[in-house]
């Protein structure tokens, strides 16, 4: 006689998220105000100004611009605005900082528009251990984002879970 195999973790119910998914493939490119600075180390005003002019913006287009300084120098505000100034026509969306600081502002923004309705008295699981580094902050926001209107949030994957919330009937 054969059995039939019945599979739990399908037959569960669990709906399950993996946080890098909010981590878009576009690709990301970094714009270093290194090369602008006199000797590296000091932004004067006018030679920054004229240096951006000569930018070759075009090879921004469509992408995410994380924007950063690669040595220790003081850089005003308004230095960092006038490149958002002349990116934000042609980028996607900028940041400020480096690589992995501009993935995860990226993950943040994602999880914020994420609509948790969408997730009314559902069984979520938040998957861990994945291939791409997901850092602490993201899973303290898809659980705050969901906490309020799911039936309960699990850590882990949804053979092996670890049980996070879940809400009193």
């Amino acid at each position: 006689m054969s059995e039939l195999l019945n599979n739990k973790v399908a037959d569960s119910g669990l709906i399950s998220i993996d946080l890098a998914s909010f981590i878009p493939p576009n690709e990301i490119v970094l714009f270093d105000i290194k090369p602008f600075l006199f000797m590296e180390l000091i932004l004067k005003e006018k030679d920054f100004r004229a240096a951006l002019q000569n930018v070759n913006w075009p090879v921004f287009e469509n992408k995410i611009v994380g924007i950063y300084c690669s040595t220790d120098a003081i850089i005003p505000m308004w230095a960092n605005m006038l490149i958002v100034s002349s990116l934000t026509p042609v980028a996607e969306s900028v940041y400020f900082g480096d690589l992995n600081k501009v993935r995860e502002q990226v993950l943040l923004n994602n999880i914020a528009k994420l609509n948790a309705a969408d997730y009314t008295d559902q069984r979520v699981v938040i998957k861990g251990c994945g291939e791409t580094p997901i850092s602490e902050s993201a899973y303290v926001a898809i659980t705050h984002k969901l906490r309020p209107t799911v039936k309960s949030i699990m850590y882990g994957e949804p053979c092996s879970t670890v049980p996070v919330y879940k809400k009193k009937s």
